[in-house]
């Protein structure tokens, strides 16, 4: 049995812990799907005859149709059910694994990574939705957000790992293939575990030109930024392709504004949270990139460690995101208030990226590189702060709907920061590269350039938190 309007009936009590996990276990099969395939690409290019322009497209057509569709399956979610959503969402995403692990020509993986992006976005558009749903307490819902977060910060340093060890002992079609009984057991358990919410339907919400526009809108805009390293920022096809996507955004709001049956209510911009907690993730991921990409290009172009020694060496700072995420995120949040402990994390990710902008072209790993390790730690104190804040005034209507939400400014914050940081960084490595100097020097001054625009994100982001966020009481 189901309730109305899209608001799930509370599982038992021991069935919301396993409801956690299922989610958790969808979450991580994401995160580790866009960063292991970065390992095996060399072993895809040998084998299926990629050349280095089409090669890229196996990051980018994932990337386009998961950031493109987040907020579409958010909002569909709401509307014919979050868990038929997410179950959809996981089996479209299983069967993509399977296709691409079988591809065979260039053509058949980049068509198997969009549908891997697109079931991946149909099920994590709806996941913190369902999330904020079973877990009304705020004790239970820090504490499992906690717990949500501790996956990311884990999934992403599982996939290099595991991508490299698939590959050389198996082969690269393995890293698909290990999708398989990930993804039928996440299925299985969510139709047992998960509560059953019908949605407010189709008629509530049905608004395609609405649907067109932001889709179309957003992965127009994802491309645009994926290929300004190709093409720079101010190159024609940059600049015409940008002002479509804005175009089409904007046709997006005006519509929404006026339309009977809205596909985005903008009744959830209201929401002075909603909306600061989406901008301090756009500025805080697009800062990350400069730690996450940088600093490995870092320790392997300029201090030459191999690919197994960078792994190791970028460990702690998993190790110290996830622990904190998983065993001290959710009692300070409860203790102090969310927005306390994101201005502290906040602080601290500024640290690490200080530190960076003086790191020497011979630097020492346990006097230059391993403080910045753990001054990331702060990322297990931001992630799960901002979730709860993000999606602190979701309406049970409306959560799938802020999910969504929440999760594109995410990829565009990682787009963002890929697009302007490398780009910048670059340039000053080409400069001083004419000028003559070495080129060890040459590349530590442009990881300089994108190290410092890090750490200005990330005061920004400070700012918006004091100003925008509101402080929610403590338990």
């Amino acid at each position: 049995m189901s309730s109305t309007l899209g608001t799930p009936l509370a599982p038992p009590r021991s069935n919301r812990w396993t409801a956690l996990v299922v989610l958790s276990a969808a979450m991580l099969m994401t995160i580790l799907d866009g960063s292991i395939v970065t390992v095996a690409m060399p072993a895809i290019q040998r084998d299926l005859g990629f050349s280095p322009a089409g090669l890229s497209w196996t990051v980018n057509a994932y990337l386009i149709a998961f950031g493109g569709l987040l907020l579409l399956a958010g909002r569909l979610g709401d509307l014919i059910g979050r868990k038929a959503m997410f179950v959809a969402g996981n089996a479209v995403f299983t069967a993509a694994s399977l296709l691409a692990g079988a591809a065979t020509t260039p053509g058949l993986l980049i068509a198997a990574r969009f549908l891997q992006g697109a079931g991946s976005a149909m099920a994590s558009a709806v996941v913190l939705g369902i999330l904020v749903t079973l877990f009304t307490d705020p004790r239970e819902r820090a504490k499992a957000i906690g717990v949500f977060s501790f996956t990311g910060a884990a999934g992403a340093s599982i996939g290099q790992v595991l991508g490299g060890v698939l590959t050389d002992a198996l082969s690269w079609h393995w890293i698909f293939f290990i999708n398989l009984p990930i993804g039928l057991a996440t299925i299985a358990l969510a139709v047992r575990v998960l509560p059953s919410d019908r949605g407010r339907g189709l008629a509530a919400g049905a608004d395609v030109l609405g649907a067109a526009l932001v889709t179309s809108g957003l992965m127009l805009g994802i491309y645009t930024v994926v290929k300004v390293e190709q093409h720079g920022w101010t190159a024609p096809h940059t600049l015409g392709l940008g002002a479509l996507a804005f175009v089409l955004l904007a046709g997006f709001a005006v519509r929404q504004a006026t339309a009977k049956t809205p596909l985005m209510p903008l009744r959830i911009l209201r929401s002075r949270n909603v909306i600061g907690a989406n901008l301090v993730q756009i500025l805080t991921l697009s800062a990350m990139f400069a730690f996450q990409i940088i600093v490995a290009l870092f320790m392997q172009k300029v201090l030459h460690y191999s690919a197994l020694a960078t792994g190791l060496a970028m460990l702690p700072a998993a190790v110290a995101i996830g622990g904190v995420s998983l065993f001290v995120s959710a009692r300070l949040n409860t203790r102090f208030g969310e927005r306390a402990v994101l201005l502290a994390g906040l602080v601290l990710l500024f640290g690490a990226m200080l530190k960076l902008t003086m790191v020497p072209v011979d630097a020492d790993y346990v006097t230059d590189l391993l403080p910045v390790m753990l001054l990331i730690a702060g990322g297990g104190l931001v992630l799960p702060a901002l979730t709860s804040l993000g999606m602190s005034d979701a309406k049970p209507d409306d959560a799938g709907l802020v999910s969504g939400l929440f999760n594109t400014t995410q990829q565009v914050g990682m787009a963002v920061g890929v697009a302007v940081l490398s780009t910048l960084a670059a340039a000053r490595t080409e400069e001083d590269l004419a000028s003559g100097l070495a080129e060890p020097a040459a590349l530590t001054a442009g990881y300089h350039v994108a190290f410092t625009i890090a750490a200005a994100l990330l005061a920004a982001a400070f700012v918006v938190t004091l100003t925008v966020l509101r402080k929610r009481p403590t338990a």
